[in-house]
């Protein structure tokens, strides 16, 4: 949506020029789903139409790719039409495949579980209801080993939780041992979160609020009440009971871009990291969480790659070389209670890139970040964002 409204604010395009294909009747505003969690959005107010956010200029196939041909520039619908194409941008994000963890989709469906997650629109309500029903017992929040989408979520939830209970007087932060309520984060990480500085921050606050860290355990089975991990030396699995669990499944590209010829070993589009071009098809680009990029897949990354791609993709067009425009910015505004925002910006190699740096340390969480994360963010990507009229830091695109 982005990338093809900036296109379309060029002027450069007619009526029918671009063409979206998307099989969605909904688009979400998943950033959100996070708030819907921790009960402060309603899922109903985090999606829109998605005729209705399609400019009437562009053309709109609401099928499924079934196959790309990058070879003869066309692309197959799931219905068998064919659609040629002279440039192509391949975005269609990634599966959240609640299958690859055992026992999940079963204990997800089953109202009367306390097993729930922020990663899908039908369970993301069901996560505040867990959390708000909850009283005694082993609460467990889990984050797989692999790439997911918006690394920070797994714990954002947790730490809503945690700030949930201390509230309402079943948890103590001061004293986590004489609590009903036990927390622990299990990660298929061995570290709190993928960039130094804010790690640091993450697991001093762990450790202050007594969470137990169980670090390189991957969520692989749920039975009954019991979780099951995964450890990275293929040794015995990990047995923990639970009375609550978050978990999060597994993430990874779809069927139709993984099996491409425009697919790396990992299966996702093959682009360069700085010009986000194919590295083999020049006619082809990608952005978002599909891609090959290697930053941390949010709709902040968005922001700044979308810009880069579309002035690259003219560039091209006009037989002009492209430029190495993105540096592999990412943000991830991590909620670390209600009313407190850990800010965390940064591009390539975990380099933090922050936009009030010289303001704050945003490695510690501010009460003014928690309102563009609750309230500015929501609001400017569903008005703006998706319209081609947001670029992140940068501000607004005229």
């Amino acid at each position: 949506m982005t990338v093809s409204h900036q296109l379309l604010r060029t002027g450069k395009f007619s009526q029918d020029d671009i063409a979206i294909v998307d099989p969605a009747e909904w688009h979400h505003y998943q950033p959100g789903w996070t708030l819907v969690g921790g009960g402060l959005k309603n899922k109903e107010d985090l999606r829109q139409p998605l005729t209705k956010l399609v400019d009437p200029k562009l053309k709109f196939y609401n099928e499924q790719v079934g196959a790309f041909a990058p070879e003869e520039n066309l692309i197959t619908l799931s219905n068998g039409d064919k659609v040629n194409y002279e440039q192509l941008v391949v975005a269609p994000g990634i599966n959240v495949d609640t299958s690859t963890i055992k026992g999940l989709p079963e204990a997800l469906a089953d109202p009367k579980s306390l097993v729930s997650t922020i990663f899908k629109y039908d369970t993301c309500d069901k996560a505040s209801r867990n959390i708000k029903d909850f009283k005694k017992g082993n609460a467990i929040f889990t984050h797989p080993a692999g790439a997911i989408k918006c690394a920070g979520a797994p714990q954002k939830i947790m730490w809503l939780a945690s700030d949930h209970w201390q509230r309402t007087g079943s948890y103590n932060y001061k004293d986590p041992s004489s609590s009903s309520i036990n927390i622990s984060f299990a990660t298929g990480l061995p570290v709190m979160f993928g960039v130094p500085k804010y790690s640091a921050t993450l697991e001093a606050l762990r450790k202050e609020r007594g969470i137990e860290g169980l670090f390189q355990h991957d969520l692989v089975e749920i039975n009954g009440d019991t979780a099951i991990f995964a450890r990275p030396d293929g040794g015995d699995k990990v047995t923990k009971r639970f009375d609550l669990l978050h978990a999060v499944p597994k993430m990874g590209p779809y069927p139709f871009v993984k099996n491409s010829a425009l697919a790396d070993q990992a299966g996702y589009v093959d682009v360069d990291q700085a010009t986000l071009q194919h590295k083999k098809f020049a006619n082809v680009w990608s952005a978002g969480d599909a891609s090959s990029l290697p930053t941390s897949k949010t709709a902040a990354a968005v922001t700044a790659q979308a810009p880069v791609l579309v002035s690259n993709m003219l560039r091209s067009m006009n037989g002009q070389e492209v430029e190495t425009g993105y540096d592999g910015y990412t943000s991830c505004p991590l909620l670390t209670e209600y009313g407190k925002v850990l800010l965390a910006e940064f591009k390539y190699g975990g380099v933090p890139k922050e936009t009030f740096g010289k303001l704050f340390d945003q490695a510690t969480p501010k009460r003014a970040f928690y309102y563009l994360k609750k309230d500015f963010f929501p609001w400017v990507y569903q008005n703006h964002m998706v319209k081609g009229r947001w670029g992140g830091p940068k501000g607004f695109i005229r």
